[in-house]
Formats: C-alpha cells, sequence, structure tokens
C-alpha cells in the first residue's frame, strides 16, 4: 500500500491505495502549524482508524503547493510511517510535457491533475480544479500540458465579499432556490455560484475557440466541483478522486522507472 499526499492551500488530502484500488482518504487543515511529530502522530492515528495498519506502507508520494509545510509533514512521514516520500517537482517521471513558456512554474497539483485526467480519459482533455483557486489546464491529444488558467475560487470570492464589506455575511456556498434573489444571504449566493457557472461555460467556449480544439473532454475535480458539474452541461465528467489517482499514476510511473 502507499500513501499519498496532495498539500492545497486549504486543505491537505490524504489516501491509501493497494493496487488501483483507494482504501481510505482524511484531510487536514493546512494553515494550523505542526511539529513533524505532530504530523506523524495525526496521520497514524488517522490510518490507524481507517483499518490500515502502518506498518504495511511500502512508500509514499507529495504534491505541495505550499513549501513552509514540508519539512515538518514529510519528516512526520519519514519518521512515522517509514517511508520516503517521492515529492512531485522538477525531475519527476509524470508522462506529461509542459510545452509552457515557464514549466517550473506549473503547481504540482495540476500536474498531477493533467496526469491522472491524461491517463483515465486521454486527451484532448481540459481539467477544472474547482479548489482554493479555480484552475483549468489544457493537455492536447499527445500528452502536452499547454495551456493553463487560473481564477479565484468560490470561497476566496465569497470570503472577500464578506471581509472587505461592512454589512455584508459570510453565507453558505450553495444555490439558491431563484437568481432572482430577494435578501442578502441568497443575493450572495447567486452572484457566487452563477457567476462561477457562467465564468466556466465562458472560459470553456474560448479554450475550445481558441485552441480549435471542439472535440475537447472536460474533467472536473475539487471540493465544489460536483456542485457546477450539476449546473452545467459543458463538464464531461467530474471525478473526485482525480487528484490522489494521479498521485498514484506518478508514484507506480517512478518506481518501474
Amino acid at each position: 500500500m502507499i500513501l499519498v499526499t496532495d498539500v492545497g492551500n486549504t486543505n491537505m488530502t490524504m489516501g491509501v491505495y493497494e493496487g488501483e484500488e483507494l482504501r481510505a482518504t482524511f484531510r487536514i487543515m493546512t494553515k494550523t502549524p505542526r511539529t513533524s511529530d505532530e504530523y506523524g502522530i495525526l496521520i497514524t492515528q488517522l490510518l490507524t482508524s481507517k483499518g490500515i495498519d502502518v506498518a504495511s506502507l511500502e512508500g509514499s508520494i507529495i504534491a505541495s503547493v505550499v513549501p513552509d509545510v514540508m519539512h515538518s509533514l514529510t519528516g512526520g512521514i519519514v519518521r512515522y510511517t517509514k517511508t520516503t516520500p517521492l515529492i512531485v517537482g522538477p525531475g519527476v517521471k509524470t508522462g506529461i510535457k509542459i510545452v509552457t513558456e515557464d514549466p517550473r512554474a506549473i503547481g504540482a497539483d495540476r500536474i498531477v491533475d493533467a496526469v491522472a485526467a491524461y491517463e483515465k480519459y486521454g486527451g484532448p482533455v481540459l481539467v477544472i480544479d474547482f479548489g482554493t483557486a479555480t484552475t483549468y489546464d489544457l493537455i492536447t491529444e499527445d500528452g502536452k500540458f499547454a495551456a493553463g488558467i487560473t481564477a479565484p475560487g468560490i470561497r476566496i470570492s465569497s470570503e472577500a465579499l464578506w471581509k472587505q464589506t461592512a454589512k455584508l455575511p459570510n453565507v453558505e456556498i450553495k444555490k439558491p432556490k431563484s437568481i432572482l434573489a430577494q435578501e442578502t444571504i441568497s443575493s450572495m449566493q447567486a452572484g457566487l455560484m452563477y457567476g462561477q457557472i457562467g465564468q466556466t461555460e465562458y472560459i470553456i467556449k474560448k479554450v475550445k475557440e481558441e485552441s480549435g480544439i471542439q472535440n475537447l473532454k472536460v474533467v472536473a475535480t475539487g471540493g465544489l466541483g460536483r456542485t457546477i458539474s450539476d449546473e452545467t452541461d459543458t463538464i464531461d465528467i467530474y471525478d473526485s478522486s482525480l487528484t490522489l489517482d494521479g498521485l498514484r499514476i506518478i508514484y507506480e510511473k517512478n518506481r518501474r522507472a
């Protein structure tokens, strides 16, 4: 079994694979400062609660967009799982060729999503990750990471509304009964949700138009991905485990290499 970890700006999502089967998943808050021992003990306890014997782990892999936590997190995994994590970055075999102007600037999470989408669904494919940021990444038919678009995520937009205004509250992010809102909370929900849906549909349209790829498969993932996917027919597939699957695939590629 292997331990896979996706370190995002808000949460770390972890999973345990036995072969291609995802045996367990759990989340840890990224912004809470922890020592390597705290990470190790917490991970060990979470694995045990899921019925996973830590001694059965053969390897581990991490993709991170938060450099500050890596020393403690990696140390905790090494000390408590007795595995040395493969860190997704330059030099790691992925099977995806990045042809953007600055390949090193592409986040590890986006590379992992691209690998998973291309391996699972083929190319050309547009991968949309509805996370802290909403990202759109274009992978060509021959496996090239050709372009990426980055927009504020729904939660960032929501926080900006209530933190930067005197009277607007923090609201639950969900679709209201109608876009024709008649009070503050539903008016904010309407703007956030329908704004995101409209952005998604327009960006997909423009990517197809400018790339000239009309047979583009669109795959979404991320915490709010299902909510948006259910509201538009421009998204073909919602895959909640896309990032974790990508980590497993990259780990296997490098183990074979």
